[in-house]
């Protein structure tokens, strides 16, 4: 049996990703381990992984006001923290968060792989590793001159790898108006240009291969990407062999889950034009509890029922009685109870979202997330808002409008049908399993 070493970001969406494709492999008798960062510990072990973590950072230093029984930090508490403090930059248009969120956020990432380098070094020196698979969207040069085959997992919009006839990456455009691309690209060069070389050069110096230009990761002996083939760029951005669409990738792994009694018999349940919502901001957006206390106040005048995922800042606000919620839900078990998703446009959320045939609301705040919103819009499998700026009629019109939508629902319905057909889980597995012994490294 083989050793797999996956390194997840320390966020929900990819380690979930990386979840569902090593309890696959687990149950093939192979042994997973997981680099995770620090703050997933007790988490992973549970469900059968070996943990051997990550410091991102140097630990904060004890103040005399300490509180030594504060309740240890969340998972991904890293980047919940980092969110919180930037989200001031999320009512900015997208060309100028390049220079407020996306180059700040990248260069936190360099400092977390300059750190953990010598750690990373030491868990493959320790866990002898066949194949090493990281989800996440730069390099950590351990990763790739460990010597074994490495495997690189997008669980980003499929954006992330780039062509001519296809927006830039974070800008959120629409596919068939080019007007603003060339714009957006040149400020891209502008901000991130020196910062890239200089990571180039460090990556170069640990003994890693020279990035692609302008690119933060290398490509692996294998390639796996995250996105249904429906909404997916292929004709316009052909990608080589060695890369391999996962059409979904939904773990088995998040515990049982059934409507709570205070939905099954709220008066709501009982109007026929009533139905069952989902609303998630992810775990780093729920973070922000202003907004998160608008969209309930909203939606809790609505004939609806609404399943909330809270966040990590759960206990900062109530919900109506429409309502029922919890700082973490199992989304993959709540998902086929619901009729309609309102979400971030987290690459993990709008894949399941697909995989389990659910109209979108989205309401992107970061990152990728414009794009998967905007992806959605344009090929109608869902409503893109303005985040801080829909109007309360403007959302409830919205919500009412696509569950009405039956042409909408038989059509996503079809289409999930097929992607789970497809077992994405199983086919990373395979792909990852093949290399084994192979002799290709990247």
């Amino acid at each position: 049996m083989a050793r797999f070493l996956f390194m997840p970001e320390s966020a929900y969406g990819p380690t979930n990703n990386c979840v569902g494709i090593g309890n696959i492999l687990r149950e093939r008798g192979h042994t997973v381990i997981f680099a995770a960062e620090a703050s997933w510990q007790g988490k992973l072990q549970p469900l059968g992984f070996v943990e051997d973590l990550v410091d991102l950072a140097p630990a904060p230093e004890p103040t005399p006001d300490s509180d030594p029984k504060a309740p240890e930090a969340a998972a991904g508490q890293f980047w919940i923290d980092f969110i919180r403090d930037t989200a001031p930059v999320f009512r900015l248009p997208t060309i100028e968060q390049l220079t407020q969120f996306i180059q700040p956020t990248w260069q936190a990432l360099i400092d977390g792989a300059m750190f953990c380098q010598p750690q990373l070094q030491e868990i493959i020196e320790r866990q002898h590793p066949d194949v090493i698979i990281e989800d996440n969207v730069n390099c950590f040069p351990a990763l790739v001159t460990a010597g074994v085959p490495f495997v690189r997992s997008v669980s980003c919009q499929p954006l992330e790898m780039k062509g001519a006839d296809i927006p830039p990456l974070f800008s959120g455009y629409p596919s068939d108006d080019r007007s603003q691309w060339a714009e957006f690209r040149a400020e891209y060069d502008r901000t991130h240009r020196e910062l890239w070389g200089n990571y180039d050069a460090w990556v170069q110096s640990c003994g890693a291969p020279p990035l692609a230009d302008l690119e933060f990761i290398h490509e692996g002996a294998a390639n796996l990407y995250l996105y249904p083939e429906v909404a997916d760029y292929t004709e316009r951005r052909p990608l080589s062999s060695s890369w391999h669409r996962l059409d979904s990738s939904v773990r088995a792994t998040d515990e049982a889950w059934e409507i709570p009694d205070q939905l099954r018999r709220h008066p709501n349940a009982g109007n026929p034009a009533g139905k069952l919502v989902y609303l998630s901001l992810g775990s780093l957006g729920s973070a922000d509890v202003d907004l998160m206390k608008r969209l309930v106040s909203v939606l809790g005048r609505t004939r609806h029922r609404f399943v909330v995922s809270k966040g990590p800042l759960a206990d900062e606000y109530e919900l109506p009685d429409n309502m029922w919620g919890a700082m973490q839900v199992p989304q993959t078990n709540v998902l086929p109870h619901v009729d309609l998703v309102i979400t971030h446009g987290g690459n993990n959320t709008t894949t399941e979202a697909f995989h389990f045939g659910k109209p979108m609301i989205l309401l992107p705040l970061f990152w990728d997330q414009y794009d998967n919103a905007q992806r959605v819009q344009e090929l109608g499998y869902g409503v893109r808002l303005g985040t801080y700026s829909f109007g309360d009629d403007e959302l409830i019109a919205a919500v009412d409008r696509l569950l009405a939508d039956a042409a909408l629902h038989d059509r996503m319905a079809a289409n999930a049908a097929v992607i789970r057909s497809r077992n994405g889980t199983a086919r990373a597995a395979d792909v990852i399993e093949s290399l084994v012994g192979s002799g290709a490294l990247h």
